[in-house]
């Protein structure tokens, strides 16, 4: 079956989602739940990528029968499906709660209330969806016999997820309790420079890249199968590729930089914390 046929059912699923919640937000100029329903449309395109041949022989052919057990999947199935999915709902429900706590994102402060933008941002979170979730999504769709057994290789790239995972969650955590400590009045500390973030300026971000590096390695094994092109891996390689272009590039490290550098570009301190503290991974450059 051409990697077309493979993947259509979740470009279909990325997309369709983030249509209908478009549908739904767009008029009401809500942004609470965008990213909320970003982590929902992985989670249901990863469903899809899983159990798309059982739904078709389920709702369109008309077979009779329950849909596959979960024990019925390859374990690097399971083991894709499964990282995704804590990384889904963990990173979710965290930005969601943020937003709802906020009442609102102050990125779609503007973009809301013009209609032609906003949805253009909830396709623009389709395509994410499926770009970044595409290592996963081919392998899923690759039958579970024909899935490659694991072997050290894959350990290590969980290691690699496993790791990345509590880095980013260790930074957001301490990120956290630091707010809530100076809204308590316990410091009078301008920036956050303790624990994670006295390694790096932005180390949630460096952790969400390493997270993405480890399921694409984890995916390539099965991706290198004589069923797929020889390239598939290296297309896939797109995953954690689009990560760091945005968090670094984009939507992440430069619009938080042109913050800080506004609000404490003059403070001393400020300008020692970046001088001495790289901006995203700790081994890395300053600038």
């Amino acid at each position: 079956m051409p990697v077309f046929s493979r993947i259509l059912p979740s470009l279909v699923s990325a997309y369709g989602l983030q249509a209908a919640l478009a549908a739904i937000f767009v008029p009401q100029a809500n942004e609470k739940y965008y990213d909320l329903g970003g982590a929902f449309g992985f989670l249901s395109t990863t469903f899809i990528s899983l159990y798309y041949p059982s739904l078709k022989d389920k709702f369109y052919i008309g077979k009779p029968g329950p849909l596959p057990r979960l024990t019925s999947f390859a374990p690097r199935q399971l083991l894709l499906s499964a990282c995704l999915g804590i990384w889904s709902i963990r990173l979710g429900s965290y930005l969601a709660q943020r937003a709802i706590k906020a009442g609102g994102d102050s990125r779609f402060d503007e973009v809301k209330h013009q209609p032609g933008k906003f949805t253009f941002f909830w396709f623009a979170q389709a395509t994410w969806i499926f770009v970044v979730g595409f290592p996963v999504y081919l392998a899923n769709s690759l039958p579970a016999h024909l899935n490659p057994a694991l072997g050290p290789r894959d350990y290590i790239s969980l290691g690699i997820f496993a790791s990345s995972f509590l880095f980013e969650v260790i930074a957001d955590r301490q990120k956290a309790a630091w707010r809530a400590a100076k809204d308590n009045k316990e410091h009078d500390e301008k920036f956050i420079t303790r624990g994670l973030w006295s390694i790096s300026r932005h180390p949630n971000y460096a952790g969400e890249i390493g997270i993405w590096a480890g399921i694409w390695a984890l995916s390539t094994n099965s991706l290198q199968s004589v069923y797929f092109p020889r390239y598939t891996p290296v297309f896939a390689l797109a995953s954690p590729a689009l990560t760091y272009c945005l968090l670094r590039y984009v939507s992440g490290v430069p619009p938080l930089e042109k913050s800080g550098n506004k609000r404490f570009g003059n403070d001393p301190k400020y300008l020692e914390y970046k001088r001495n503290t790289p901006v995203l991974f700790p081994w890395g450059p300053k600038d």
